[in-house]
């Protein structure tokens, strides 16, 4: 590493708890960014929004007064509209699909153009640190297959794309708040909702909805934004060890989320929960149909569904 050079230190803000596995990823990445630089960086973690909501801190990562901010991407939409679309509902086969199209031209030209604007970019590949690390569905009824989505009262967010898609799915829509979920389940007024699978449990979905089905509904991984004129004032050896750090993380979260995970459904599954695995092959084709209608009403970025299949092509 470089010698005679004073230590750096960099603030990177989450809105995560320590404890929870997303903060037990920064500290592990904080760890790593220690020893792959021997010391010359050192990544203090602020979490819990102690740093401010999203926007404070998005205008503290342009101005350097932070370096990183883990979230997810879809913040940078505000310098690269197209950025919204990193994480449609089932227009994507599997993981890997969604990989291969986070690679593309297409999508690294997006991430360009925010770089552009605001001075931020995606430290290393944005796909490495898994969010989630994917979803399900937790009803109170059985859901073994897109035929049990006809009809059924779901929980959305107030978000237009995302009731659409499940209206067209089939189900009967209904918005709430995240917090009025539980209740909601339970008083029947709402039979489902969509959740990242780590939270299912925390938020004690299970109690009300024993039916917890996967079906992949989108990818999303953490995003860790990254300030570029920080990142470029850094000497090459120290870059090179921030950037093996993060890819060290991105193992690290991988293997954290998936034991986090099956320890959860372990403990749920005693508790009584029926878990399945739901084909998501009848989901994405019953979509195909709505986002090419989307494109051409022109709602969607010029090129991405050329995108989304000559990235299915490529298996």
């Amino acid at each position: 590493m470089t010698q005679g050079l004073a230590a750096e230190t960099w603030r990177m803000a989450t809105k995560m708890p320590v404890d929870s596995p997303e903060g037990k990823i920064f500290s592990k990445f904080a760890e790593l960014v220690d020893e792959h630089t021997n010391g010359e960086l050192t990544i203090q973690v602020f979490p819990n929004e102690q740093l401010g909501k999203e926007d404070a801190v998005l205008e503290q990562l342009q101005a350097g007064i932070v370096q990183i901010y883990a979230e997810g991407f879809g913040y940078m939409r505000k310098w690269a509209p197209d950025l919204s679309w990193v994480s449609p509902a089932f227009v994507f086969d599997d993981y890997d699909h969604w990989v291969r199209f986070m690679d593309t031209d297409l999508v690294q030209g997006w991430f360009e153009t925010a770089a552009e604007k605001s001075g931020v970019a995606p430290l290393g590949n944005p796909t490495e640190v898994l969010r989630g690390p994917y979803r399900v569905m937790a009803s109170n009824v059985p859901i073994t297959s897109l035929d049990d989505i006809a009809g059924l009262k779901l929980r959305m967010h107030p978000d237009k794309l995302a009731i659409a898609t499940w209206d067209h799915l089939g189900a009967e829509v209904l918005t709430l708040p995240w917090t009025e979920v539980y209740q909601s389940i339970s008083k029947s007024i709402v039979e489902a909702v969509n959740s990242p699978v780590s939270l299912v449990e925390s938020m004690r979905f299970n109690e009300v909805a024993p039916y917890i089905t996967r079906h992949d509904e989108y990818w999303q991984s953490i995003g860790f934004m990254m300030n570029v004129k920080a990142y470029d004032a850094l000497p090459d050896d120290v870059r090179e060890g921030l950037l093996k750090a993060y890819e060290l993380t991105g193992d690290f979260s991988k293997e954290t989320l998936d034991a986090a995970t099956q320890e959860s459904l372990d403990r749920m599954e005693a508790a009584g929960i029926t878990y399945t695995v739901v084909d998501t092959k009848p989901f994405v084709e019953k979509m195909a149909d709505f986002y090419e209608g989307m494109e051409q009403a022109g709602e969607l970025p010029d090129g991405y569904l050329e995108a989304v299949a000559a990235s299915r092509a490529a298996k």
